[in-house]
């Protein structure tokens, strides 16, 4: 899709359609449907913003007390697992390659630090997601290497240092 590399945010309903494959074209990178997908829109995406400068993304989740895993992680104790806002930052990195128009399906390839500082309960509002981009490779397989963050209702939770998430175009054998 041309011009997506100018666009600074992105609603709810376009990121259904990156999560069936529709906003950068088949066999690129896409975003998990719902109830994976761990976030409800992009407020902010550039490649030259963030506090290294090479780029920055910014998501939201509207918290709401009938989120699908307050029902199962805990009974009588909800709570978000933190997995999920681990894998949100996974997620908005990923969007990010698709984004800057580089090919293949993307895959989480690791993180060098998680630290809790906090939980999101249903009781929260809402939940604010970050991420730095330290690094982009773009040769082949196209690697991006970042640090997030998520606050709820302003306060900090979580952060990450060496998110890495990758995208891997088809071989050529594999594509003829």
């Amino acid at each position: 899709m041309s011009g997506l590399s100018e666009k600074s945010s992105f609603t709810y309903e376009e990121l259904i359609l990156c999560g069936q494959g529709e906003l950068f074209g088949p066999g690129n990178a896409q975003l998990p449907l719902p109830p994976m997908l761990m976030f409800d829109r992009i407020t902010a995406i550039s490649s030259d913003g963030g506090a290294h400068g090479k780029g920055v993304i910014v998501a939201e989740l509207d918290i709401k007390p009938k989120l699908w895993f307050y029902d199962c992680h805990f009974e009588g104790d909800p709570i978000m697992p933190g997995c999920l806002g681990l894998d949100a930052l996974w997620q908005m990195t990923g969007f990010f390659l698709g984004w800057q128009g580089l090919p293949g399906p993307g895959r989480a390839l690791g993180v060098s630090e998680v630290k809790f500082a906090g939980e999101v309960k249903p009781t929260g509002k809402l939940l604010r997601y970050q991420v730095d981009v330290r690094k982009l490779i773009k040769r082949g397989v196209a690697l991006a290497i970042a640090d997030g963050l998520a606050e709820l209702d302003g306060e900090t939770v979580y952060t990450t240092t060496g998110l890495k998430v990758g995208l891997f175009p088809p071989s050529k054998e594999e594509s003829a």
